[in-house]
């Protein structure tokens, strides 16, 4: 049977570029203003109070053009963005969530307002919790920005994306695929990657976008191979005994409660003999030496001169 689809679109032309996003306008809302109000807010530290009092103005002018309405309380130290009337734009109340959770993590407000445009996308990573040492994970923060800021610059330049590396978070804006190669060069970075790997990595594969023959190639061979030749130090022994059956059936830890419970008791026999030892040390001071019989001593003869 003949497909009743494949007919001729006299208006589909080769000029047209289908992967283009439109702007969504107050015409394309056809369903009205919402029925219920959405709002969002957020906290912001006490230091970002001064700038975000000047900033503001802008906020809400940069806010009014999507029909949402915000709020600042100096008070509580929170911000709030909600739907009004006026909102046409089911996406708009999303994108101010993000804007004052960016104004919050000290991003600048001119740089966090390009959030409300088409295909910017946020991203927060939290990379304290990732590292335990502190001093660790400073110094692992410190090598996302490099020496004067170089390791930093040059990933923004690969991903096309801003960051903003603040306290115990990195702040991340740009396309979307960006954002998944910045989230996994700062994830690497706090399990002790460096970040080097990852900018070589990214600079071949722009490369290779250039070449519309390797387009359906796999790029793994033009790709480096970083592995780990760090050894360990841990001694391999020379037979490894098979232990996984003797786990399932609990032998493996009856015949560790054993041995345990054979060393314990056999500590217990040289402390006995040890005691022993040293009592019968003590009681041999205490001994009177034998006596034994005392030799006769002989008389002196008495000559029969000497009594006369």
């Amino acid at each position: 049977m003949p497909s009743i689809h494949n007919k001729d679109k006299p208006w589909d032309t080769e000029d047209i570029d289908k992967w283009k996003i439109e702007a969504f306008t107050p015409n394309d809302n056809l369903g009205g203003t919402f029925t219920e109000e959405s709002s969002f807010a957020t906290l912001f530290p006490k230091y970002r109070e001064v700038y975000l009092r000047e900033a503001w103005p802008l906020v809400t002018k940069s806010l009014e053009k999507l029909g949402v309405a915000c709020t600042l309380d100096l008070v509580e130290g929170s911000m709030t963005v909600k739907t009004t009337r006026k909102t046409f734009d089911p996406a708009a109340i999303l994108k101010a969530r993000d804007l004052i959770k960016l104004l919050a993590r000290s991003v600048p407000a001119p740089q966090a307002i390009k959030i409300l445009e088409d295909g910017v996308a946020c991203d927060i990573i939290k990379i304290r919790n990732l590292v335990r040492n502190k001093e660790r994970f400073v110094k692992r923060r410190q090598r996302i920005l490099g020496a004067n800021g170089s390791t930093l610059k040059a990933l923004e330049l690969l991903t096309e994306t801003y960051i903003l590396v603040h306290g115990n978070t990195v702040s991340a804006m740009g396309p979307y695929k960006g954002l998944k190669d910045v989230r996994r060069v700062v994830e690497d970075c706090m399990a002790n990657i460096h970040p080097i790997y990852h900018i070589k990595e990214l600079m071949i594969k722009k490369e290779l976008a250039k070449d519309p023959e390797l387009a359906n190639e796999s790029w793994d061979r033009f790709l480096p191979n970083f592995k780990k030749k760090t050894l360990s130090r841990r001694r391999v022994p020379h037979k490894i005994n098979d232990k996984s059956k003797k786990i399932e059936s609990g032998v493996y830890f009856i015949d560790k409660e054993a041995k345990a419970r054979a060393a314990q008791n056999e500590r217990k026999e040289k402390q006995q003999v040890r005691k022993e030892e040293k009592a019968r040390e003590r009681d041999a001071e205490f001994v009177p030496p034998e006596e034994g019989q005392r030799p006769k001593k002989k008389r002196k003869k008495v000559s029969q001169e000497d009594d006369e």
